[in-house]
């Protein structure tokens, strides 16, 4: 019997990367053979992003692109999954006719009898089935499902664990909550096994999301509980790193910055938040239902820095809010100069028709609202140019990677400041390291955002401690790659 082919193509957040990952261990475990490129598999699942318009531009062109294939025979089934088709299924085919199957958020557990089917209708030339035959929705979970025994897509050393689901935050210019619906946490005896499984299989480096990390836990305790989470992840074996993304300002308690300081002086738990902020206008914030305001903000900020030695702020900030007058934005770029984030992203609002955002007064031209996000990000770069100058000199443990494409001889890493994709990498100048080494190096230049080091030693113990992060900078010259990276804002994103 021949074999069934399958391609993936995930779009979006890491969240929908965990979505993909375990839809591909289901369609494994059904005998499906899950191959690298959509050209000439039998069906291509494309896991949609629906967050913001350019977000659906970017879904709705890869489904059409895949949608010509079919049509020259160089595909076969195309199956639509993932925020897009949870936020748009009723307008989806008429957008794109030509998909077989779509599949909702919450029923990705059933995509193997959905990507069955979809063969099967090819093969059988069954093109106008009824819509209820083509379509598969589910009401979102009362508890959060399981993302054991996933085929990873990410390098093998590091994986994304999703430790809830869903948000209980009605913040104004966001989706969200009607795509995945009301935040339900996973018991932490789950995380544990889903931890322990994904060390097993080489994880070295954890990176745990959600949508409202903070928040974990008080549906299914009664109150916060990451800090519990984190103590009992700190136990797992094989594990060297563990970075904590999407943590909301509220319910950042006394005993989660107690375990973070604790965690970090293990050299395990990295100090390293991502925290999205929005605003720091109180109007601004209270137009969007942040539920903060910006003493509580600040506040915050001193809490964090001054219990977690080293800490690096990751934060997202929108800018041209229905209504932000230029004083507010103002104030917004003279927080950020103050505040001095180590990785910051900044993004002009997008209008969503069914968010409350879209009904308040105020809306701004897309050419304020660009020329704001540039003038914000022109100040972020001094900020990162400023930190990664400070660098220079320290020594540090540094992740790998792998080889750098375009420059023989080095290789690229990342160190406790920078989680993959969203942030700067490190260059480093080394001999024989295999992706997800952890060695020692001595920072010595930058290229932009990125910093140059050279390889001194393999680290005995993962350390990205405080007396590493804050070692004083010395004034030892740059190694130069032989050739020019290429100069992004990655540090600003």
């Amino acid at each position: 019997m021949a074999s069934k082919t399958c391609a993936m193509i995930s779009l979006g957040c890491p969240k929908n990367l965990v979505d993909s990952e375990r839809m591909l261990g289901n369609l494994a475990k059904d005998g499906w053979n899950i191959v690298p490129d959509a050209e000439g598999a039998d069906v291509v699942v494309v896991n949609t992003c629906g967050f913001i318009e350019p977000a659906r531009q970017e879904s709705l062109g890869v489904i059409r692109e895949l949608l010509a294939r079919k049509k020259s025979g160089e595909v076969g089934a195309v199956v639509v999954a993932g925020c897009l088709a949870e936020r748009n299924r009723d307008d989806l085919l008429k957008e794109v006719p030509g998909v077989d199957r779509i599949l909702g958020v919450h029923a990705r557990e059933e995509i193997a009898q959905v990507v069955d089917s979809a063969r099967l209708s090819r093969k059988l030339r069954q093109s106008a089935l009824a819509l209820e035959q083509r379509t598969l929705f589910k009401p979102a979970p009362v508890k959060a499902q399981a993302d054991t025994s996933r085929v990873r897509a990410t390098p093998k050393h590091y994986a994304y664990l999703k430790i809830s689901e869903g948000c209980d935050r009605l913040c104004t210019f966001c989706a969200i909550p009607s795509m995945r619906g009301k935040h339900v946490s996973k018991p932490r005896e789950e995380i544990v096994a889903e931890a322990r499984e994904l060390a097993a299989d080489g994880v070295k480096e954890l990176l745990l999301v959600a949508q409202d990390s903070t928040y974990y836990g008080i549906d299914i305790y009664g109150k916060p509980a990451l800090d519990l989470l984190l103590n009992d992840l700190l136990e797992v074996e094989g594990l060297r790193w563990i970075r904590v993304h999407y943590a909301y300002p509220a319910y950042v308690t006394d005993e989660l910055l107690t375990t973070f300081a604790a965690g970090v002086k293990t050299g395990k738990l990295l100090p390293y938040i991502d925290m999205p902020l929005q605003h720091i206008s109180d109007r601004v914030l209270k137009r969007m239902a942040r539920k903060v305001d910006r003493k509580a903000i600040e506040d915050l900020l001193v809490r964090m820095r001054q219990a977690i030695p080293g800490l690096i702020l990751r934060s997202t900030f929108v800018v041209g809010f229905p209504g932000e007058t230029e004083a507010e934005y103002q104030e917004l770029e003279d927080f950020i100069a103050q505040a001095k984030f180590e990785r910051l992203g900044v993004f002009p609002y997008s209008f969503e028709e069914t968010t409350p955002s879209s009904r308040l007064d105020g809306h701004l031209t897309e050419e304020i609202k660009l020329s704001r996000r540039d003038r914000l990000m022109a100040v972020q770069q001094k900020i990162a140019f400023e930190w990664t100058k400070a660098q220079h000199g320290k020594e540090l443990d540094l992740i790998v990677d792998g080889p750098d494409g375009e420059a023989p001889g080095w290789y690229a890493a990342r160190s406790w400041a920078d989680a993959p994709d969203v942030d700067t990498v490190v260059r480093l100048k080394g001999k024989g390291l295999l992706p997800g080494d952890i060695v020692r190096a001595r920072i010595n230049g930058a290229d932009g955002y990125d910093l140059l080091a050279r390889h001194l030693t393999q680290a005995t113990a993962s350390s990205a401690t405080a007396s590493s992060a804050l070692a004083a900078p010395g004034n030892s010259s740059p190694d130069t790659p032989s050739t020019p990276a290429t100069l992004g804002a990655t540090g600003i994103r």
